[in-house]
């Protein structure tokens, strides 16, 4: 793993990230830290550990270009960003239950009467939802993956900006997706930022939280 930009400091990661709009253009994260970033992001906990995220990462002008076209008030992240990664959950995620839960038997983490009682369970289960159900369960799951990511490419020293404002009814399509199956929850720049981004505040925990 890349460690020249590993922030140490969990605390530093969590105070220290910040929504950035501007980003240099001249700094090209590779595809390998890249895919680093998406691997440590999909450390993220889901629902039975089904994983319903997917990525689509676009780093080409091109691609850029066409992004704009449906997300246009968004121009500063995208032109000058590294890559964006648009977030999708995947509405037939429960296809994969089979593959996750027989890699978890075979390195021993369950056993395989686990594995079988799991998939008996939990696959009809999910059969059974409907779809609003199966896209309020993916877009959950997708937000924590985006959560980590972000919080990943801080500690390795990149910026982030998630970003909702684009075309949700054409972006699967423009990036060759199968709309039907594929629920668009956010796209994400990445890149080395230009300046430091300006801090927020938070509403303080008192204000927010009751016990009982």
């Amino acid at each position: 793993m890349n460690t020249v930009n590993q922030v140490k400091d969990f605390s530093e990661v969590i105070h220290g990230r910040r929504a950035v709009k501007k980003y240099n253009p001249d700094y090209k994260i590779s595809r390998e830290e890249i895919i680093e970033i998406l691997e440590e992001a999909t450390l993220a906990p889901s629902a039975f550990n089904l994983q319903p995220w997917r990525f689509v990462v676009i780093e080409s002008e091109k691609g850029k270009e066409e992004l704009l076209e449906i997300a246009p008030f968004n121009s500063s992240q995208i032109n000058t960003s590294s890559a964006v990664i648009a977030v999708f959950g995947d509405l037939t995620f429960v296809d994969r239950a089979e593959e996750i839960y027989t890699e978890t038997a075979e390195h021993g983490y369950i056993s395989l009467e686990m594995k079988d009682k799991m998939l008996a369970t939990i696959v009809p289960l999910y059969n059974r939802y409907s779809i609003d159900e199966k896209r309020e369960s993916v877009i959950l799951d997708s937000g924590l993956v985006s959560m980590q990511l972000m919080l990943t490419a801080h500690a390795r020293g990149f910026a982030t900006n998630p970003m909702s404002g684009f075309n949700k009814e054409k972006i699967a399509v423009l990036l060759e997706l199968d709309p039907e199956r594929y629920v668009p929850v956010l796209i994400i720049s990445i890149g080395k930022a230009a300046s430091e981004a300006r801090p927020s505040v938070r509403l303080p925990v008192s204000g927010i939280t009751e016990w009982k």
